[in-house]
């Protein structure tokens, strides 16, 4: 690989670990380690939100809870099986927290805090066609995964739901991926894919448009990813909906940025930044991220 895209594979595996837990970042890039190279990542998330996206507008409380404050702990590695596959892994540990009176707690038989390991992911990336487009080349990708429960955390029924750190959902996702970069560095990404879960909760189509800078001493990002479930889900308080929070129907549009500046041979830090925009049955989320990489 060459200097400034490997340290673009480092980077960016500093930025997936940076994930919020809702995944809203896809795990998957345009950029290959290659055979025998990889990234292992560390980071930790900041996100809160007061204020919820449901139908048919946004409510500016949280039922309960009134504040949500989630921290988060993430493991990213990939390896290069050769030049053209990649094993992708992630695990991230969170904290969610609610601030609903001691009153409501004791007479509900609610608790504030949830925490545990959440899903494990693990992703095959291929690169199944490149060409050049002028001076710059087009790569096509395509990824298969799945991603599953590893703790046994509690995805109850009932608004005690709202500060779970998970739906306890099997997916399984396919995805394309469009990769076009620049010989100045100048990098556009776009993805889409459909995510089957298990249980109730509603499959969904997934998207993600990326656009940045990869160079010999920083990488810069910006993106913007979409989720849209299934019609067969149901929207909370509204009719259908029984109190099973995990068969609702999850949409958002979410945009993030991030910057990563090199440390020394093989190691980074990137500080990373994320926002809902729109969304459905979930909860209008700010967060911050800082990570740290080995790239080998």
């Amino acid at each position: 690989m060459s200097h400034s895209y490997s340290l673009a594979a480092l980077a960016t595996s500093v930025l997936l670990a940076a994930a919020p837990r809702a995944q809203a970042q896809s795990i998957i890039t345009g950029f290959m380690a290659g055979k025998g190279h990889g990234s292992v990542a560390v980071s930790g998330t900041l996100e809160r939100y007061t204020a919820v996206y449901l139908v048919p507008e946004k409510v500016d409380a949280v039922p309960v809870f009134k504040k949500i404050n989630v921290s988060s702990i993430n493991l990213f590695a990939n390896y290069g099986l050769s030049d053209k596959v990649e094993v992708v892994l992630s695990l991230p540990y969170i904290r969610s927290e609610g601030q609903a009176d001691d009153q409501v707690v004791q007479a509900q038989g609610y608790t504030n805090r949830r925490q545990g390991f959440q899903d494990i992911s693990a992703y095959l990336k291929f690169k199944g066609y490149s060409t050049e487009v002028g001076s710059s080349q087009l790569d096509l990708l395509g990824a298969v995964g799945v991603s599953t429960p590893l703790s046994n955390y509690q995805s109850a029924q009932g608004v005690q739901y709202i500060i779970a750190i998970g739906n306890r959902a099997t997916k399984g996702t396919a995805l394309g991926v469009a990769h076009l970069k620049t010989p100045i560095g100048v990098f556009l990404t776009g993805q889409a894919g459909y995510s089957l879960r298990s249980g109730r909760v509603p499959n969904a189509f997934l998207a993600e448009a990326k656009a940045g800078y990869a160079g010999l001493k920083l990488y810069v990002e910006g993106w913007i990813s979409f989720q849209k479930s299934d019609k067969s889900g149901t929207d909370i308080l509204q009719p259908g909906f029984d109190g099973n929070f995990t068969a609702t129907r999850v949409d958002y549009a979410r945009v993030g940025g991030s910057i990563f500046r090199p440390l020394a041979k093989g190691v980074g830090v990137v500080l990373g930044a994320s926002t809902y925009v729109a969304g459905r049955n979930i909860g209008k989320s700010t967060a911050g991220s800082l990570g740290v990489a080995y790239n080998f």
